[in-house]
């Protein structure tokens, strides 16, 4: 009897009731702290980019993927937040003098920012 295309690749099967049922088994990945930036782009993939999920998931690069999408907006959104800081005169000044338009403005410089990363990285 020929092989399958599956078996010539090494794949192997287990018999149940008269049926060929292939082994499938996702590869072992190692462990990643995946923050909130990891598991914004997690929840994306899953509900519109189920293709890309899919092949992620059964590679065994999912997790992998997601912890460089999230160390790279965390690091992106830091330098962000401060150069917007800078650029817009949200100083530690402003903070003694005036502490609740200084939180007024920070707030609003990580709104922005938070659209920026969802845009550059998330849903992409």
């Amino acid at each position: 009897m020929m092989k399958s295309l599956f078996e010539q690749n090494g794949g192997t099967y287990s018999d149940a009731n008269g049926y060929r049922i292939p082994n499938l088994t996702v590869p072992e990945q190692p462990e990643y702290e995946i923050g909130v930036w990891g598991l914004r782009r997690l929840n994306y993939l899953k509900k519109h980019r189920r293709v890309i999920y899919s092949n992620l998931l059964t590679s065994g690069k999912l997790f992998e993927h997601l912890h460089e999408i999230d160390t790279a907006a965390f690091e992106r959104s830091e330098l962000i937040i401060k150069q917007m800081m800078t650029a817009e005169g949200v100083t530690e000044t402003l903070k003694v003098e005036n502490p609740m338009l200084w939180v007024q403005q920070v707030n609003n410089i990580r709104n922005r920012v938070d659209e920026i990363i969802r845009e550059e990285l998330i849903y992409t």
